[in-house]
């Protein structure tokens, strides 16, 4: 592929302001490697404090609301994220569509939003276990997809996809590289339904218990674009590992 691999840590609900050591140490390896595009996506309280302690890595959020602003507390909108210094946002994670009951789409409106507010997107898809062994796993991934999409003329400008396999997260399960393959072509299929030629220049992720071990091959797998790191994302030393693989594994 033409793009560098985009390799992005998701911190979910973890990490206090002593944890921007860690940042700043990702980002203190980044720097060194510049074939590869490195982001950190900390919880809504870091986001600012982050985005000032880096340099040569991205900085996003893991979720928007669908109003630039309103009576909604609790919620953060996407031109807060702007405010605050995020270059980009999470929609559409598994967590958020079992946890918070969000719908395809809520999701599509979420990253509309986003776009409206010049944030990157990373949206998520991918089946349970239950629907990957009943076969069903491409048919639910691509339904996602077209319900999750955003629209419009943009709709693609610093857009991703992240297919991660809800069995998969934080398991230490991976699906094979060839089923990893396979349904990255089947969600590069849905992309170009969708978007026709533009839908060749989406990235793809995969995310799923990826570490340092298994980096390399899942990337050079079919599609396969970068990578959506969870837990091993949270210190330097094992979110640096796989960043290294990438790009080892380009070479």
């Amino acid at each position: 592929m033409a793009n560098p691999p985009y390799i992005v840590g998701n911190w979910k609900m973890n990490g206090t302001r002593a944890m921007l050591a860690e940042a700043r140490a990702i980002d203190r390896a980044a720097s060194r490697l510049r074939d590869v595009q490195v982001a950190l996506a900390p919880p809504f309280t870091l986001i600012h404090a982050m985005r000032e302690a880096v340099n040569d890595i991205g900085i996003g959020a893991q979720d928007c609301h669908v109003r630039p602003s309103g009576a909604f507390t609790g919620d953060i909108s996407a031109p807060m994220l702007v405010d605050a210094g995020a270059g980009f946002v999470i929609v559409g994670h598994s967590e958020r569509r079992a946890m918070h009951g969000e719908t395809d789409a809520i999701v599509r409106a979420k990253a509309e939003a986003a776009q409206a507010a010049g944030l990157g997107i990373i949206l998520c898809v991918g089946e349970t276990e239950a629907e990957r062994d009943s076969g069903e796993a491409e048919a639910v991934v691509t339904r996602q997809l077209a319900g999750s999409l955003p629209q419009g003329e943009e709709a693609t400008v610093k857009l991703s996809v992240a297919y991660e396999p809800v069995w998969a997260i934080g398991t230490g399960r991976v699906p094979s590289i060839d089923d990893v393959g396979a349904m990255h072509r089947a969600i590069r299929a849905r992309l170009a339904a969708t978007y026709g030629e533009a839908g060749g220049d989406v990235r793809i992720l995969y995310g799923g218990s990826v570490n340092a071990g298994n980096a390399a091959e899942l990337l050079a797998a079919d599609e396969v674009g970068g990578a959506l790191v969870g837990g091993a994302s949270l210190t330097a030393e094992s979110f640096t590992a796989i960043v290294v693989a990438a790009v080892s594994g380009r070479e």
